[in-house]
């Protein structure tokens, strides 16, 4: 599209392309505002106990036994099945890998800003409508609001940064794009508490408080992900951080290309299918397990969790309570480690390596997933919890790593669209390990084996994933010098892009671009990094406050 019809769009890329003094350590809180509030997508089982109650508000009004699920969407007279509800969870990352994949190109040329905006609309919207959804008592409007639109919004917002961080922090691409993932996994932290207030805030005798909810965390998410969408910048193509010379220039490391290869080519290369399976293997053997942190727990140590040797189906309904309490506090801590690991692990990359790094998940994560049994058969929980945080650490870790994985392996053009075709991988776990893990379980439990030892197989499997992700990994290499995009071909995909170049008198400074007037003083003014720091920072120190609380239980 001609300058003359963009350039006074607010969402056009090149109102988006840094002034000359902008601070780039702005730019990760923006992500982090857009990934807080669609990382909620984790936490959207709080949700499931009040809405199969939605009629029955006290207890849930049972649909007819012979009642299909077809003809369930559409029922308002009875109460939904968890169930049913959860498909909106499996919709989630199902739509969040496919628009991924289908809008990265779109989101390389029209700019992380517009990006931003759609996701917001999308998320937002979908909540809003999820509402309508509740108050109409129609299950069908959940799938399509919720699962598909929110879905969608859910993609873009996810890749909406990686792009520009990377581009940003090509000094320190993990750590970068660790940051902004880290949100993600700790939406849940800060919205599942705030829904669960909010719940109880506006229950009534005639309502359980979740379509009032959906409105108000709508409202709350929209105002976050506007200010994160019009807090993105990009900087002018050329420029690098004063005083870092590009990797080309210092090192021989193979593994660190300084070209660029074009989305449609990349994704026919072997690297390509090789870390899509990387990432698929490593997110199945995780997966799995985050859904079922809680009853895993509880059936493996039963009475043993409160000091008494009976098993799960021995506990009293009292009895049962405690021991839930007690997994809800494993369930929180995994998700620290999920959080924690994303930043840890990423930042880890930037010094040894992106392969080097997934080699350690694998083979760490191998000898962690075949000796869990073992810790669970003599009965140590200290053992036990401790292999299940590092391997859900090494899955926060796999997806905060694969972005700068993709980067070193094609260059950053376009590793936002490349990364969008990778999460295909994330859509296809999303389906494989729970699947895996829950029908080997119920497999198990109906042929006589005491649920204690209904995981043992499930363990012994995950681990051969991860052997299968070791060999995949080992198997990675440059890629041919002949799938790189020509000088000519780059300067074609950067114009499409609405790159601004830098002058190279100006390599360690930016132009004033169309936004610089906007932005003025405040972007390079410490005191507007320290606020927007805190703007993101304030809710999750809360959220890691509240989980922490609960996982205490854990040890007491």
């Amino acid at each position: 599209m001609p300058m003359s019809q963009t350039q006074f769009s607010l969402l056009a890329k090149e109102r988006t392309v840094a002034g000359e003094g902008f601070n780039r350590w702005l730019v990760p809180p923006a992500a982090l505002a857009i990934h807080l509030c669609i990382g909620m997508a984790y936490g959207f089982s709080v949700f499931w106990l009040p809405l199969s109650k939605a009629i029955g508000i006290d207890k849930p009004v049972a649909c007819a036994k012979e009642m299909s699920i077809f003809a369930e969407l559409f029922a308002s007279n009875c109460d939904w099945k968890i169930s049913t509800l959860q498909w909106m969870y499996t919709l989630f990352f199902i739509f969040l890998g496919g628009s991924a994949a289908l809008f990265g190109s779109w989101l390389e040329h029209a700019g992380p800003r517009k990006a931003g905006v759609v996701s917001a609309l999308c998320w937002c919207g979908g909540l809003v409508l999820s509402a309508f959804g509740v108050y109409t008592h129609q299950a069908w409007i959940l799938w399509l609001s919720a699962g598909v639109i929110g879905g969608i919004g859910l993609g873009l917002g996810y890749i909406s940064p990686v792009s520009t961080l990377i581009k940003w922090f090509p000094d320190k691409r993990g750590m970068a794009t660790g940051m902004a993932i880290m949100g993600f996994g700790g939406g849940a932290m800060i919205g599942a508490p705030m829904a669960d207030w909010l719940m109880r805030h506006f229950a009534t005798p005639t309502s359980v408080g979740v379509w009032e909810t959906f409105l108000t965390m709508a409202a709350i998410y929209f105002v976050f992900m506007m200010a994160g969408a019009f807090g993105y910048r990009v900087p002018a193509t050329g420029w690098t951080p004063k005083g870092w010379t590009p990797p080309a220039a210092q090192t021989s490391n193979a593994m660190i290309t300084s070209k660029h290869v074009h989305v449609n080519k990349a994704w026919k290369t072997k690297q390509f299918w090789l870390i899509w399976a990387v990432l698929c293997l490593n997110v199945s053997a995780g997966i799995g397990i985050l859904g079922m942190a809680s009853p895993l727990l509880q059936e493996v140590f039963a009475g043993k969790l409160i000091g008494l040797d009976i098993s799960f189906n021995d506990l009293n309904s009292d009895q049962k309570k405690q021991i839930a309490t007690i997994a809800a506090g494993f369930t929180g801590l995994l998700s620290l480690f999920n959080i924690g690991g994303r930043f840890f692990w990423a930042s880890c990359s930037d010094y040894i390596g992106r392969k080097a790094t997934y080699a350690v998940f694998f083979v760490l994560g191998f000898v962690l997933y075949a000796s869990i049994p073992g810790a669970a058969h003599a009965n140590n929980l200290a053992l036990f919890v401790l292999a299940f945080c590092i391997i859900l650490s090494m899955y926060g870790g796999g997806f905060a790593t694969v972005p700068a994985y993709l980067a070193d392996m094609f260059g950053s053009q376009m590793v936002g669209a490349i990364h969008g075709r990778l999460l295909t991988a994330w859509a296809t776990a999303g389906v494989l390990g729970p699947v895996l893990i829950g029908y080997i379980r119920e497999y198990q439990i109906a042929n006589g084996v005491p649920k204690a030892q209904a995981y043992d197989v499930t363990m012994y499997i995950l681990a051969g994933l991860l052997l299968l992700g070791f060999i995949c990994n080992l198997l990675i290499r440059p890629v041919a010098p002949s799938v790189f995009m020509t000088d000519e071909e780059l300067a074609a995909e950067r114009q499409l892009a609405h790159d601004k170049v830098v002058a190279s008198s100006l390599t360690n400074s930016l132009n004033t671009s169309a936004d610089a007037p906007v932005v003025g003083a405040l972007a390079g003014n410490p005191a507007t990094v320290y606020l927007a720091w805190l703007a993101v920072g304030i809710p999750m120190a809360l959220g890691i406050w509240i989980t922490l609380q609960k996982a205490v239980v854990l040890f007491k």
